[in-house]
């Protein structure tokens, strides 16, 4: 068997991460740091509501942060990376590079 075979595991994907729109949000937020929630939906192409759910599977994970407040008397929010969840967003980029051979 050779390399890369033998390091084939699906099971190494984080199922937090993988789906689309959190896939976006992280990659999205480990470039940017921190990112307004509008910022968030344009980028990733999401509605507020699938956007909010994708947010809180991330939060819920400790994979983000968010914080709520205003400006100008209107909600703002704001999620960012935790530490947690730039490591976990290596580890999924170095699995997804070891299951197509193409690093990792």
């Amino acid at each position: 068997m050779d390399p890369v075979t033998n390091e084939f595991d699906i099971a190494q994907i984080d199922d937090v991460i993988h789906g689309r729109v959190r896939l976006g949000v992280m990659a999205f937020l480990a470039a940017a740091d921190a990112a307004e929630f509008n910022t968030l939906k344009e980028k990733v192409g999401a509605t507020d509501g699938t956007l909010s759910v994708h947010l809180r599977k991330l939060e819920e994970a400790g994979y983000i942060a968010i914080d709520k407040s205003f400006r100008n008397r209107r909600p703002l929010t704001t999620a960012k990376l935790t530490a947690e969840g730039r490591k976990a967003f290596k580890r999924y980029l170095e699995a997804l590079g070891r299951l197509t051979g193409l690093g990792g």
